[in-house]
This record gives C-alpha cells, sequence and structure tokens, in this order.
C-alpha cells in the first residue's frame, strides 16, 4: 500500500521501470444509499497528466470541470472502460462484494492489457495483472483521478435521468447521497425501486412505510437490529416470516452480528460471490 503523497510520480516511476501501460482504478457511488455503483479503469498516456491541468480528485472539482476533463480524457486515453452495477446487484451481494467485483470487471473490460494496476484506497484480490493500493491515490495518481473523473461523470448523469422519473427525491442535486434534504424526502415517500433496500437508513423507512422489497435484497445484521428498534418491528417480523416461505423467491438474507452497518461492510464471505468478472459496457 502506497501513500498517496508521490504527487503523479508513481505512475510515471512504474512507466519507466517498464511496468506500464500503468491502469488506474477508480468508482463512485460507493457511499450513496440510492443509485448504481459506477466503477472506471483508465490508462493514460506516458506524461501526458501534465497536459490534463484540471485534473484532479473528482469530488474536488466543479461538475462544469468535471465535464471539460471527461471529455478530455476520452479524447486522449489510451483506454479506458466504465462499469455501471445496478442498484440490484448492490441489493443482492452487498456493496463491498460489488465494489470489489465492479474493480475486477473495469479492468478485465480494458482492451489493453496494463502491466500494473493502481486501485484508490485498498487492494483488489484478483486483479488481472500486478497491483498496489494508494492512498488518496485520486489526488496523486494521475491514472486514478481520470478514473475518478469517468467513473462519477457517468453516475451523475444516470442520477440526473433518474430525477425525470423520481422529482421529489431531488436526485439531480444529491446524486442519491445521504444528504438531509434526501434523507427527507426518504422519510416522506419511501424507497423507490432506484433506492438500495439492502441500507440501514432504507430498510428502516420501507418498514416504517409498509413495503417490502420487489428484489432480493441481502440485509445486514445491523440493518435488521435497526428496523428491529422501530414501532414497525413487528411489520418488519411478518415481512421476513413471508419472505422466508420456500415458495417465495424475494428472500431477505441477513448477515451474521458482528458485521457492521453495510453501507461500509461486505457481508464478506456470507454473502455469495459473483464470478471474477461478468465484463461490461464501455460507456462514453
Amino acid at each position: 500500500m502506497v501513500r498517496g503523497d508521490l504527487f503523479w510520480g508513481l505512475q510515471g516511476a512504474l512507466d519507466r521501470r517498464g511496468l506500464g501501460p500503468v491502469a488506474g482504478v477508480d468508482e463512485a457511488g460507493a457511499g450513496a444509499c440510492a443509485g448504481p455503483l459506477v466503477v472506471a479503469a483508465c490508462v493514460l498516456k506516458q506524461g501526458d497528466a501534465a497536459k490534463l491541468t484540471e485534473l484532479t480528485d473528482s469530488k474536488m472539482m466543479t461538475a462544469k470541470a468535471r465535464d471539460r476533463v471527461y471529455d478530455l480524457i476520452l479524447a486522449r486515453a489510451v483506454d479506458y472502460s466504465v462499469i455501471v452495477i445496478p442498484t440490484e446487484e448492490v441489493d443482492l451481494y452487498g456493496i463491498r462484494v460489488m465494489n470489489l467485483e465492479g474493480m475486477r470487471r473495469a479492468a478485465a473490460a480494458l482492451r489493453v492489457s496494463p502491466g500494473y494496476i493502481l486501485t484508490d484506497g485498498f487492494r483488489v484480490p484478483g486483479l488481472t495483472a500486478p497491483n498496489a493500493a494508494v492512498i488518496k491515490g485520486d489526488r496523486s495518481v494521475a491514472c486514478i483521478a481520470a478514473a475518478s473523473v469517468l467513473a462519477k461523470v457517468t453516475r451523475d448523469r444516470i442520477m440526473a435521468g433518474y430525477h425525470e422519473d423520481f422529482p421529489h427525491y431531488g436526485f439531480d442535486v444529491h446524486k442519491g447521497y445521504s444528504t438531509s434534504d434526501h434523507l427527507a424526502a426518504l422519510r416522506e415517500h419511501g424507497p423507490s425501486d432506484v433506492h438500495r433496500w439492502s441500507y440501514t437508513n432504507v430498510a428502516t423507512v420501507a418498514v416504517k412505510h409498509g413495503l417490502r422489497p420487489v428484489r432480493p435484497v441481502l440485509l445486514t445484521y445491523a440493518a435488521l437490529e435497526k428496523a428491529m428498534e422501530t414501532p414497525a418491528a413487528a411489520g418488519l417480523a411478518a415481512v421476513l416470516d413471508e419472505a422466508l416461505e420456500p415458495q417465495l423467491s424475494l428472500p431477505l438474507h441477513a448477515l451474521a452480528a458482528g458485521v457492521g452497518h453495510n453501507e461500509r461492510s461486505a457481508g464478506g464471505a456470507a454473502a455469495r460471490s459473483p464470478a471474477r468478472s461478468r465484463g461490461g459496457a464501455r460507456i462514453s
């Protein structure tokens, strides 16, 4: 694991030592409670980072700057891939599992085989090349920063599209993250199909509205424990009893105690992991 204080130097050092092409991988939407998880991989030309003068962590850029840099990356990158993981998969397997799987898919979808892969923040097992995690990599490694821009712009545009179908949630503003306005709308209207029903805050509100998921959902112990504390706990118990009926195809699975809130946990080994890579479409 590398600390993110190298100011674009790490990628160049790997290239000079013959370990290129270097691919950066990053995600957008892991912390949101609604919308897809988007993961991107990007390979930049050697030494090209200096020509992307506005490039940095996508979260630190204005929307207009991100759009400008997004277009430049598409025009100048050696290769890139963007993987959109729908809410249904996040709910079925858990965000941590799908975050790792999304990074594997993004790397595998590159047409250029990378000699080295750098990921933002944490190691990803099962990648297609030697790899390392870089803390705050989206601020210090150009190809990771480029991947973060591709992922965030793609996801922001998807969420703006959802706003047309669900205008009362304000997806065009908060992009599915748990802002005070979003949580207020969630409490008032209940969750939509765009929301991640496996998340504690969404599951709790669903119970209060007497709603049950329309797809398979992986609930952590924390989500169940939180929901059981509400006055609607009896309703949740009834939903669970019904969901566990063998003839139904929409089960609610609960992970073991101690897993924690699944906004930050994966379900780990308790969740059945999908295949290592399922590929993915390039989005531009």
